[in-house]
C-alpha cells in the first residue's frame, strides 16, 4: 500500500514539474517572465533573438542572448526554463589542483 502511494505521489510530482516547464522556443513574454529570474529585459532579449530562428540548445541560447551565461542557465533551468524541452546540463568544471607548500614559491625567492 505504501509503495503504491509513493508511486502515485512521484507521478503527480513529475506531472506538476512537467507542466511548470517553460520552453524558450514556444513561450510568450508573460510565460518567460513567469520563470523566476527572467524579467522584462531578459524576456525581451530572448524574444528578439528568437526572431532569427529557434534556439537549437542551451549553448545557442547562451551565445545569442546577452546577459545569459552558465550560472544563469543553471538557475533558470532549475526554475523551469527549457530549450526544446531539455533542461540545462552544464559540463562539470575541472577541479583545480590544491596548492601545497611545495608548490608555493619561497618568500623572497626571485621568479625565474
Amino acid at each position: 500500500m505504501l509503495k503504491k502511494l509513493l508511486v502515485l505521489l512521484f507521478a503527480l510530482f513529475t506531472a506538476a514539474a512537467m507542466a511548470a516547464a517553460v520552453d524558450v522556443n514556444k513561450a510568450t513574454q508573460a510565460e518567460l517572465e513567469s520563470v523566476k529570474g527572467v524579467g522584462p529585459a531578459i524576456s525581451t532579449r530572448i524574444l528578439e533573438a528568437r526572431k532569427s530562428g529557434e534556439f537549437k540548445d542551451w549553448s545557442d541560447l547562451i551565445g545569442r542572448v546577452k546577459g545569459l551565461g552558465g550560472k544563469n542557465a543553471v538557475k533558470l533551468s532549475g526554475a523551469g526554463l527549457t530549450v526544446g524541452g531539455a533542461a540545462y546540463t552544464a559540463a562539470p568544471v575541472a577541479a583545480r589542483p590544491a596548492r601545497t607548500a611545495a608548490s608555493k614559491p619561497a618568500r623572497g625567492a626571485s621568479k625565474p
